[in-house]
């Protein structure tokens, strides 16, 4: 029975839908942290966590029993995500469950800001009635940026336009022919939106191209008297330069609910004039709580019992239909992956895979990684799976690319996966016979139909007479037998080059293979170990 451990503080919500779940058994140690953490992780199959623990390349390191991690929230910063696709571990969250609670915090600061409602009601405490210090400002009439256009920068613009404000943004994904009919209007750039924005807001995630998005030359191109809010991730703004936007009166307001390092006491933004700071609340609602743990939970059980990967940030989604609809295909692609490793033991420099028919119609790049998968699976000491096999090969310099063609040929879907080494350039081919019948159908260029299973024998030859008697008599001499036979030429002439396969009983001993390979026909010849007919990796059964 999977283990899933719940390392921080969890929705009663969420925790009972865990414990309840028939297939699972559930464990919460809220505060591991190191080594303590490490060694709770070895022992899981699965683990729930929020934004407290830290789940880091050490801790995960050399871990092969976990395969699943779901983030009750959005944010993954917590969360070393290249590590965990690395040990081939699903990393999933929860964007959809804080939406709407974030969405209005981010309103709330807006308006808090505008309207000094913090000072305002610290100087009614501190017993003064300074009702003429705290003139504010209306938002009706005036222009919102949103940086970020998804869920949440969504849903910030429907609140924003219900307050009668005009709202513009910037969304490399959004088209704009979407942003229309949001009453939005974009632009190609953040630059462009800067002179033009009355407040600005972010709502994308923290990497590489967001880190200090607003710093010093951006606040320069701010329209004087702009004010800024960060419900996102802290880093996005640059606080240095917002601190001396807001002393030279560039900016007249910054309100952040989000900082580089948490928990975050200590801040140079904290008590100036126009600042509205709150610890981390976007998502703190009893009702935003509430949903991502719940929907943590179901991603987890899910998984387990089926098999399903959903809002994956680290792999493309597979819920059970998509699973049911590709699983035979994927099978095909992970067997084409381990005959082709199996028969040249040289380096590869690229891998194409070119789906032909139906098959191009469906969900591709799942299928270059489940090939990639078994290319790898007997390659590297690391486990490998359909979520680790794609990096893993990049990683390693070696391109992965597809084509497609929607048009049947002599099968109504085809897989044709090609290996280049510096030394050749291997090539197979499989399809599906019936729901789950995997089946080799061209080896090199020769056509043929082979079984795509248990122990085969490969062998290429001249064309000419006898050559299949011999090969037959050698495993009837070593005891070893033919199950089935296919043989195929690379014209339709004889004495030309050919490729005979035969699917074992078992395994043949070295002698066989010797005994194959001093046949003055015989120019070469392999020994494949596939997985038995109908069986699945652990990634692919369900």
């Amino acid at each position: 029975m999977p283990k899933i451990l719940v390392l921080d503080e969890l929705s009663k919500d969420g925790l009972n839908l865990l414990e309840s779940a028939a297939n699972l058994e559930v464990e919460v140690r809220t505060g591991l942290k190191g080594a303590d953490l490490r060694n709770a992780l070895l022992e899981a199959d699965g683990a729930i966590c929020r934004s407290g623990v830290k789940i880091t390349a050490d801790v995960l390191q050399g871990n092969t029993r976990l395969r699943a991690i779901a983030r009750a929230g959005v944010g993954v910063d917590n969360i070393d995500t290249q590590a965990a696709t690395r040990q081939g571990i699903v990393v999933m969250n929860t964007p959809g469950g804080n939406t709407v609670s974030t969405a209005e915090h981010t309103i709330a600061l807006m308006l808090g800001m505008s309207r000094n409602v913090a000072n305002a009601n610290q100087s009614l405490v501190e017993g003064r009635w300074d009702r003429k210090k705290f003139m504010g400002v209306q938002l009706a009439g005036k222009t919102l940026g949103i940086v970020g256009l998804g869920r949440v920068g969504q849903a910030v613009a429907t609140r924003a336009l219900g307050l009668e404000m005009k709202v513009v943004g910037f969304d490399p994904f959004l088209p704009s022919a979407r942003a229309k009919e949001l009453g939005i209007v974009t632009y190609e750039s953040v630059k462009e939106i800067l002179p033009m924005v009355d407040y600005l807001t972010v709502h994308t995630p923290l990497n590489d191209a967001t880190r200090n998005l607003i710093g010093p030359a951006e606040v320069q191109m701010l329209k004087k008297g702009a004010r800024l809010i960060n419900c996102a991730r802290g880093g996005i703004y640059d606080e240095a330069a917002l601190a001396e936007g807001l002393k030279s009166g560039q900016i007249a307001g910054v309100a952040l609910d989000v900082y580089p390092e948490e928990p975050c006491t200590s801040n140079p933004l904290f008590g100036m004039p126009g600042v509205l700071c709150t610890p981390h609340l976007g998502a703190s609602t009893a009702e935003a709580q509430t949903s991502v743990a719940v929907e943590a939970a179901e991603l987890l059980i899910d998984f387990f019992a089926t098999g399903a990967i959903k809002q994956s940030v680290n792999m493309s989604p597979l819920d059970p239909k998509t699973l049911a609809e590709l699983r035979g295909y994927l099978n095909v692609a992970y067997r084409l992956g381990l005959l082709l490793a199996q028969m040249d033991h040289s380096a590869p420099t690229r891998c194409r895979l070119s789906y032909k028919g139906e098959v191009a119609k469906k969900g591709t790049r799942l299928l270059s990684s489940a090939f990639a998968a078994g290319l790898l699976e007997h390659a590297l000491a690391t486990g490998v799976n359909i979520v680790n096999a794609g990096m893993l090969l990049r990683e390693r310099g070696i391109e992965l690319v597809e084509e497609r063609n929607t048009d049947v040929g002599d099968f109504s879907s085809m897989i044709t996966a090609e290996v280049v080494t510096d030394k050749k350039t291997s090539i197979a081919s499989g399809t599906l016979f019936g729901n789950n019948m995997p089946r080799l159908v061209q080896k090199g260029h020769c056509r043929l139909e082979s079984y795509l299973d248990g122990v085969l024998l490969i062998f290429a030859h001249r064309d000419t007479p006898g050559v299949i008697g011999k090969v037959g008599s050698i495993f009837g001499r070593h005891k070893v037998n033919i199950a089935q036979m296919s043989v195929g030429r690379a014209t339709d002439q004889p004495g030309g080059d050919a490729i005979g396969i035969l699917s074992l009983d078992s395994a043949p001993p070295a002698e066989a293979l010797a005994d194959v390979l001093a046949m003055d026909e015989v120019t070469r010849a392999w020994v494949v170990k596939l997985p038995g007919a109908g069986e699945m990796p652990s990634w692919l059964a369900g």
